[in-house]
């Protein structure tokens, strides 16, 4: 079975000059790198992504659309370190440097890192191996990174070494259908987002979201004069009819701000609600886009947290995908996959497959986008941290390179699983369905859990809002946790007649998920007047 493949377009009315190749796989990876010869990459090293993506591979695309008409005058200003411009002359052979304003390695208090990383495809679940990081692994010949080029100061772009084995994972996943996509470091997505809304809005502007989105989105768009205007949502995502709407009856004087140009979405487990949309879904919101000329802010940090079906209390689970190839065909296809034109912007993250604290990510855009955003980088965060960048080289690239990668993500899909069949087992067996329901989420670590309020004693007396207030300080008195659904609304003059909560199942131990739940459903039969459980039921 092959792994999901992108819409298929050819824009050429005539191919016949062109080969179109095969899909990327794992074992073409190999003879790729052997075909572009060894990686020269020293210190402040420019990333070389063609060679990278394969010089031919993607001549068969159309390139990208432009993006001209909707940079920002500082996005569009902004020419980059003048400085980091001299490093493509350090792989001169024989170049003495007194140029930049490099401190000396030999200085770096730190001659090796070393750290375990578990062994996968292990009986024993304790197995590790040990990996280890020098500081002059490069001139011996035992590394293609070492710790005095990752601890020196490095392009906004990214170590070479690492930004390769995210070249490659892009297109072994997602395969963007345009030619000249390309990829870029990041420090994470929320930085990510950050920059991006500096190079693609300006304060007054508007940008569409859910309308339960991440708050930290709408947060970081506030302080830049960015509002967000909110589209309906179903159990499967932002709806597609919802968003045509609102940007065809858009009224710039009513609203206060020209027609929205950005789509901030989380289309996979998203935050809060844990719907995933749909490739059907995708496809129409794309559509839309396209329509109205939107540009894309795809936020995909849960995409490979999506989970096998839920088939209910005591049924047999649904077995773990048998290959790589099953595995990536059971992914719902990303707007990068579908991305003719090269108006999506996807940000990828560490964050929830290995570490939040890595601070590493990266986006994948037109060239012209990434450009842009690598630009911005280096005159604002620079690179991520090179000893975070050493880590992941080390565990990505020589300990389980790609295909221990998805052995990887495999095992934590299937440790989700079991995690998210827990939080609803409880539900089932502790929450009084009178007042509460709930779907199975498919992705991400987000249990959305509405709660009828217009059944509460106190209704119509007290608003939605103080009765949800109360709610939340009941649950809080029984000593559990769960976030106020409000607290995700960005919009805050949208109406708004269903109350939720949210739970998340990432992190608390199984035996106290199930208790937070029995505790949860005993704070609402107390504040609903209902009748006790029974034996816990």
């Amino acid at each position: 079975m092959a792994p999901p493949s992108a819409i298929e377009v050819l824009p050429e009315t005539d191919t016949s000059t062109f080969t179109v190749p095969d899909r990327l796989t794992i074992q073409a990876i190999a003879k790729r790198r052997a075909a572009s010869g060894k990686l020269i990459a020293g210190v402040a090293a420019a990333a070389d992504i063609g060679s990278f993506k394969g010089r031919t591979h993607h001549l068969h695309k159309h390139p990208a659309n432009r993006w001209d008409h909707r940079l920002t005058a500082e996005a569009k200003s902004r020419g980059g370190s003048s400085l980091k411009e001299a490093a493509k002359f350090l792989k001169q052979p024989g170049l003495i440097s007194l140029g930049g304003g490099l401190p000396s390695s030999e200085y770096f208090p730190v001659e090796e890192v070393t750290f375990k990383v578990p062994v996968l495809g292990t009986d024993n679940a304790q197995r590790h191996a040990v990996l280890t990081a020098g500081k002059h692994d490069m001139a011996s010949g035992t590394s293609d990174f070492d710790l005095a080029t990752a601890l020196q100061y490095g392009q906004g772009h990214g170590s070479a070494q690492l930004l390769r084995w995210m070249v490659e994972h892009t297109e072994l996943v997602h395969n963007p259908p345009y030619r000249d996509w390309s990829c870029t470091m990041t420090v994470g997505s929320t930085s990510a987002f950050d920059i991006a809304l500096r190079m693609l809005s300006k304060p007054g502007d508007f940008m569409l979201s859910e309308e339960y989105t991440f708050p930290a989105a709408v947060e970081a768009a506030g302080p830049v004069g960015v509002r967000v205007a909110a589209v309906q949502m179903d159990e499967g995502g932002m709806l597609a009819e919802s968003l045509d709407d609102v940007l065809c009856s858009w009224d710039e004087k009513a609203r206060g701000g020209r027609k929205p140009f950005l789509l901030y979405t989380v289309p996979t487990g998203q935050n809060p609600t844990g719907s995933t949309q749909s490739l059907q879904r995708r496809k129409q919101i794309y559509e839309v886009a396209q329509k109205h000329d939107l540009y894309i802010l795809e936020d995909e940090p849960y995409y490979f947290l999506q989970m096998q079906p839920y088939t209910g209390q005591n049924a047999p689970d649904v077995p773990a995908p048998a290959s790589h190839q099953d595995f990536l065909a059971s992914l719902v296809p990303s707007y990068l996959s579908l991305d003719t034109d090269g108006r999506v912007m996807r940000m990828d993250s560490f964050s929830k497959v290995i570490a939040p604290g890595t601070r590493v990510g990266w986006i994948t855009a037109s060239e012209q986008i990434c450009k842009c955003y690598s630009i911005h980088a280096d005159l604002s965060t620079q690179s991520p941290s090179g000893l975070s960048q050493m880590m992941l080289f080390k565990i990505l690239e020589e300990h389980w390179d790609h295909d221990g990668y998805l052995d990887w993500l495999l095992h934590i899909r299937m440790e989700y699983t079991q995690r998210r069949n827990v939080i609803l087992e409880a539900c089932e067996q502790h929450l009084p369905k009178e007042v509460v329901s709930w779907r199975a989420p498919s992705a991400g670590m987000f249990h959305w859990l509405r709660v009828e309020w217009h059944k509460h004693p106190d209704y119509p007396h007290k608003t939605l809002e103080e009765i949800e207030d109360e709610l939340f300080h009941a649950n809080m008195k029984h000593g559990t946790l769960l976030m106020k659904g409000s607290w995700f609304c960005p919009d805050k003059t949208m109406a708004n007649e269903k109350m939720f909560f949210r739970a998340t199942y990432a992190a608390a131990p199984l035996d106290q998920i199930r208790e937070a739940v029995r505790r949860f459903g005993e704070a609402l039969r107390e504040a609903f007047g209902l009748p006790a459980a029974s034996n816990g039921h």
